[in-house]
């Protein structure tokens, strides 16, 4: 990655945070593109990355994070981590809930990923690797909108990849499972409120769902991140990787 330059969104906090820190760490010029200007001073301070306040729904935001990548002489790799979830299921989800979800995790990771494809076509190609949810395939109770909006994520990133392989570009998507951030824990709080428990209680029981029993770390996804965007995975494109601890494998002892 050294010398790389690298967008990612979401980048203040949680995976997308991760993924500029071990990014930055080999070398690449990172800018990190999120609506949090403090996080992001502060992510710049120990990484060394570009911070660039915005928002992936406001265009005028991604044009100038576009901009800032062809000042700094293009770009080569995206990483599309920015990302928003509610509670909602199919008789009750709102319209406005139904439409923030689709405006930022769908359209605001299209808005990037149109915009970069130029600059990644003049470098001589590139990786986007879009950061999507296991939910795109398990659509469990409480994710009306929130895994429809993730499942449109995968179906976008294989066009690209079928579309722009031969401008050398490749396209990828990470599906996370459960991964210990800022955004699960706000889920965890809900859950348990409504439970009458504690979040480290509702940790621990979703935990012992998993095969491997523990939720993952925002730096094991950065990790698959990294594979994906790099020259290791220069044959994969179009392909989804599912990180989820086992989380889909079946787990359980059967009742008979």
């Amino acid at each position: 990655m050294k010398d790389k330059i690298v967008l990612i969104t979401g980048a203040a906090s949680g995976i997308g945070a991760a993924v500029v820190e071990r990014l930055a760490a080999e070398g690449a010029r990172v800018l990190a593109l999120d609506r949090s200007a403090q996080a992001l001073a502060e992510l710049a301070s120990r990484t060394g990355a570009t911070p660039v306040v915005g928002d992936v729904t406001n265009q005028q935001d991604v044009d100038r994070a576009i901009a800032a990548a062809a000042a700094m002489g293009g770009l080569h790799v995206v990483v599309n981590g920015a990302g928003v979830v509610a509670a909602d299921d199919p008789e009750g989800v709102s319209d406005a809930t139904w439409e923030r979800m689709i405006a930022v995790n769908l359209t605001g990771t299209m808005r990037v990923c149109r915009a970069a494809i130029p600059l990644l076509r003049a470098a001589g190609g590139g990786a986007i690797v879009n950061v999507a949810s296991v939910a795109a395939f398990n659509s469990t109770p409480g994710s009306a909108s929130y895994a429809p909006s993730k499942a449109g994520v995968v179906a976008y990133t294989r066009n690209i990849a079928y579309v722009h392989g031969v401008d050398r570009i490749r396209a990828n998507c990470l599906c996370p499972g459960w991964t210990r951030t800022l955004m699960a824990e706000r889920e965890m709080r809900d859950v348990a409120a409504l439970a009458g428990t504690s979040m480290e209680e509702e940790f621990a029981a979703l935990a012992e769902r998993l095969a491997l029993k523990r939720v993952a770390r925002p730096e094991e996804m950065a990790s698959c991140i990294r594979f994906l965007a790099s020259e290791e995975a220069s044959f994969v494109t179009g392909a989804v990787l599912v990180a989820d601890g086992g989380g889909r494998v079946a787990t359980h002892a059967r009742g008979f």
